[in-house]
């Protein structure tokens, strides 16, 4: 017999957790990120998994948007931080539109950040510094995928795998590939969403008033609320 579908015209949540004023909003959108970033960690995994995960889009040469997400590694008075595969398909994007957005889906908490800014790679010393600090198999991994490409089979990922751990086996040192490394995002505006009752959401943006992307600098920004 097949299961009865839920519904999910009557899927509804009551957002009436918390409210943001501006006179709640921090100095500047780097310590406003750091506080919000800091109450979603403090739920744990069991109630959000992986707070620093963000909803990254590009936009390829059609035109055709992708979003897919990514891990924040990284966030300081210069933007956010990731790293991927160079020669991915969002990279791919990013080398031919380097504008990009980013949506942090805070759920539990009835909150998102939404951030839009021009990218660059990063150098390779940071990227080295990074990927210094992975876990043994996710820099075996890091070598392993043609990230976007089409395979015949896992099999050609666990063969792949398996080669590479014979070459360098656990405590062995695993050089970073030159098609792997960081991102940065310079941010343009970063947008502060709290749900509220009867859909009336609080949307605080922090928008750059000039030429600096300094994050944590309250005078390189401007405040402004949104209707929701």
């Amino acid at each position: 017999m097949t299961e009865k579908q839920p519904n999910v015209a009557d899927m509804r949540v009551h957002y009436d957790r918390d409210v943001l004023n501006e006179s709640d909003l921090a100095a500047s959108p780097l310590e406003q990120f750091q506080l919000w970033l800091a109450a979603a960690a403090e739920l744990g995994a069991d109630v959000l998994i992986e707070p620093n995960a963000m909803v990254l889009s590009t936009i390829d040469s059609a035109g055709v948007v992708s979003s897919r997400s990514v891990l924040l590694k990284g966030i300081d008075e210069r933007g956010l931080v990731f790293y991927t595969n160079y020669g991915s398909k969002k990279a791919r994007d990013i080398a031919e539109h380097p504008q990009v957005s980013v949506v942090f889906p805070w759920y539990p908490l009835h909150r998102q950040v939404i951030v839009s800014g021009s990218i660059t790679k990063v150098s390779r010393e940071e990227s080295q510094d990074y990927f210094a600090t992975r876990p043994h198999k996710s820099k075996l991994g890091a070598i392993v995928s043609a990230q976007s490409t089409v395979i015949e089979s896992r099999d050609v990922l666990e063969t792949r795998m398996e080669q590479l751990h014979e070459q360098y086996p656990d405590g062995a040192e695993v050089p970073m590939p030159d098609f792997w490394g960081g991102y940065l995002i310079s941010v343009d505006s970063m947008e502060f969403w709290q749900g509220r009752r009867s859909r009336l959401h609080d949307r605080l943006r922090f928008v750059r008033s000039g030429h600096q992307h300094d994050l944590s600098n309250p005078s390189a920004w401007q405040v402004m609320r949104l209707s929701p």
